[in-house]
């Protein structure tokens, strides 16, 4: 096992191109049972400072290996059973870096189900075969009468030379090199082509761009790849992916083809046969499967660039909060929240069509501000939200309270879960709706980790892509953010503790309920009371959770508790406390690192104790900013061409960014009008929720479609 371990961390170490020692240490971490926010904050000096991508990689690319090294023992497994497994296809077998190259050499040795290859064994055509396939001179008519049989059910020539074509065609399929040859021709040649199904135009018009679309896979991008696999899920399109037949012709006939007598016409005979019936079809489905893997990469990467932004978007903080969730004939309804996010009050106001009570909302709304110190108001940005935005700018409030438009995707999605239901069992889903609206507001990341990330609007075809992969990106995201940000032991909930390293859903119930028994954590120390928060997850934890009631200022920092008695003999070395030498930013610049470094504290994490002391619990999310749309513009029909104006991304995509300028729909900047220059990746350009200036090129009413430009 040790010596697989190794070739496993040659292989990662040169696709990382990182040294040896460093993925070793970090296989010997993630296999210990270490997650990797604490690898990559508390360990960096066993791994040379890798980031958390290098160990998603590593723990990802250790996966796949150790089902590599699986699927070969049993191939050899397989295959020895057979009593057919030689030293040189063992050889083989061992030296194969790649599942499709394992299945190639194991083709021949694959039990069968009955085929035509089979069925004309059991005739007993395979000497024939063999003759045939070895091209010699002979006389194939004669030869092949004398296997015309009734016992074996075959009645003339051409019967039998069809079997022995069968046969043959078998053969060559099974044959590793010939299909590596012909691999190599699709994914360097072949060309994806799209066809609308005869009768299915009228319904399928929204594939309209794809019912007669061919282009080299090498250059197709990711978000056509899943169009056209989704068009031919819903039976619309019809898809192939093949290179020229000619050339993969040729390049088979170059390997079996080795003469001209007439045995050598029907190799090339079955040569034709088996790349049509049985070697196009099953590499064909390979090339489907990689095109879908790499399209669906693409996708997840996009989806989970943009969840991260979306997650680390800054937090207005603890403030009193009044949240509305805007409608027409329902009313929009109201919730003031306290600076916890607690709910302190609900009911529904009626200030547009039919009711038109704008009257009686202004008044509303101004004694609530008034009753509940309110500082801020969350406006969700759907049905009514400007009518709404206009209707708070329009109210004179006593305090200065800024009004803010927040993104109120999967809102509906949290008022209707289990959770949601547990937290507010008293209220219906509208209210639980318009918290959640007011929470996000105050802080994006502990609201939204309570909803599914594929509920939050910022993906592309992110139904369509492998779910299990995509799962697992995105909790690498929010438990990246989670942990990157910090939690406030006191005021978090389970579903925001769950992801903080070491603990899971079971021990962030524990914190809770002993939160609830006990009252506030008064230390990091104390969590070790809480019941089966042993040694490793106090470890693993500690240093992303926060106490900011605890008397040491240690705890409500970043520095992890193991460190801490560095820190109290820096503090006793410069003469001073501890608590004196945080914020301090003057004495922790005298200090000599160096003269802390031991085998268990090297330069990175004395260097990220100085910074994080400088800046105890420091936030990495930029400071809230407000936004405002244009006051003019209310509808999709206040749209005119040429109109430059105030937007917001809500979201990124490969092919552009969808901008949000306050009419209800949102408009696709294209990645060619995104700059003056050639743009590559439209994340380059902008972040989602940033503030820019489009300008408008098009607009279709009817098919609710505009089309913007950034190079205003």
């Amino acid at each position: 096992m040790n010596e697989q371990i190794n070739k496993f961390i040659d292989i990662i170490s040169a696709e990382l191109d990182i040294n040896s020692w460093q993925t070793a240490k970090a296989i010997d971490l993630l296999e210990g049972g270490a997650t990797i926010p604490f690898i990559a904050r508390y360990r960096k000096e066993y791994t040379g400072s890798l980031d958390e991508v290098s160990l998603q990689f590593i723990r990802d690319s250790l996966a796949r290996l150790k089902e590599l090294e699986r699927r070969r023992g049993a191939i050899l497994e397989s295959i020895s059973e057979q009593g057919k497994l030689t030293d040189e296809l063992k050889e083989k077998i061992c030296s194969a870096k790649t599942l499709s190259e394992l299945e190639d050499l194991y083709l021949p040795y694959r039990p069968k189900r009955k085929t035509r290859a089979t069925i004309a064994i059991a005739k007993g055509l395979e000497p024939f075969a063999k003759d045939i396939f070895s091209q010699k001179e002979m006389n194939l008519e004669l030869e092949a009468k004398k296997y015309i049989s009734e016992e074996n059910d075959l009645d003339n020539i051409d019967e039998v030379l069809a079997g022995a074509r069968d046969i043959i065609a078998e053969w060559v399929n099974e044959n590793a090199s010939a299909r590596h040859s012909i691999r190599r021709l699709f994914e360097k040649e072949a060309l994806i082509k799209s066809h609308i199904i005869k009768n299915k135009k009228s319904e399928g018009s929204k594939y309209q761009a794809y019912f007669d679309w061919e282009e080299k896979i090498t250059g197709a991008p990711s978000h056509r790849i899943l169009a056209m696999f989704r068009g031919e899920n819903e039976k619309f399109l019809r898809i192939s992916i093949l290179p020229s037949e000619a050339k993969a012709l040729d390049i088979l006939e170059q390997f079996f083809v080795k003469g001209t007598t007439e045995s050598s016409n029907q190799v090339a005979k079955a040569v034709k046969d088996s790349y049509k019936r049985l070697i196009a079809p099953s590499i064909e489905n390979e090339m489907r499967q990689v095109l879908k893997q790499k399209a669906d990469e693409k996708a997840i990467s996009v989806f989970a660039d943009n969840l991260a932004q979306l997650l680390l978007a800054p937090p207005l903080g603890e403030q009193n909060i009044l949240a509305i969730d805007p409608g027409f004939k329902t009313g929009c309804k109201v919730v003031c929240l306290d600076k916890q996010g607690r709910l302190m009050h609900n009911e529904t106001i009626y200030p547009h069509p039919p009711q038109r009570e704008w009257r009686q909302a202004q008044k509303k709304i101004q004694s609530l501000a008034d009753a509940y110190d309110i500082e801020a108001i969350a406006i969700g940005n759907g049905t009514a939200s400007r009518e709404t935005e206009n209707l708070i700018r329009s109210i004179q409030f006593k305090n200065d309270v800024k009004a803010v438009m927040v993104n109120e995707s999967g809102a509906s999605v949290y008022s209707a879960s289990k959770l949601a239901r547990e937290e507010f069992p008293n209220y219906d889903v509208t209210v639980r709706g318009t918290v959640s609206i007011g929470r996000r507001l105050a802080d994006p990341l502990a609201e939204l980790v309570k909803i599914d990330p594929k509920s939050i609007g910022v993906g592309q075809y992110q139904h369509d892509v492998d779910q299990k992969a995509l799962q697992q990106k995105l909790d690498d995201v929010v438990i990246s953010c989670v942990n990157g940000v910090g939690v406030e032991v006191n005021t978090a909930s389970a579903q925001l503790l769950k992801y903080v390293s070491g603990l899971g859903p079971t021990l962030a119930k524990k914190i809770i309920e002993y939160r609830n028994s006990h009252g506030p954590f008064k230390s990091r120390e104390e969590l070790k009371k809480v019941p089966r928060f042993g040694d490793k997850a106090f470890e693993l934890a500690a240093g992303f959770l926060r106490i900011n009631q605890s008397e040491n200022p240690l705890d409500r920092s970043a520095v992890h508790p193991e460190s801490y008695p560095v820190v109290e003999l820096m503090a006793k070395d410069q003469d001073t406390t501890v608590q004196n030498l945080v914020n301090n930013e003057k004495l922790l610049n005298k200090i000599d690192i160096n003269k802390y470094v031991t085998k268990q504290t090297g330069l990175p994490t004395l260097k990220d104790i100085i910074e994080e002391l400088i800046k105890p619990g420091r936030d990495p999310r930029k400071k809230f900013a407000s936004f405002e749309f244009d006051k003019n513009i209310n509808s999709i029909n206040d749209l005119k061409i040429g109109m430059v104006l105030p937007g917001i991304v809500t979201n990124i995509t490969a092919f552009g960014a969808f901008v949000d300028v306050g009419v209800h729909q949102d408009g696709l900047v294209h990645i060619s009008e995104m700059a003056e220059r050639f743009v590559s990746n439209p994340a380059e350009i902008v972040k989602l929720n940033q503030p820019v200036t489009v300008k408008i090129l098009n607009v279709d009413v009817d098919r609710k479609r505009i089309n913007m430009s950034m190079k205003v």
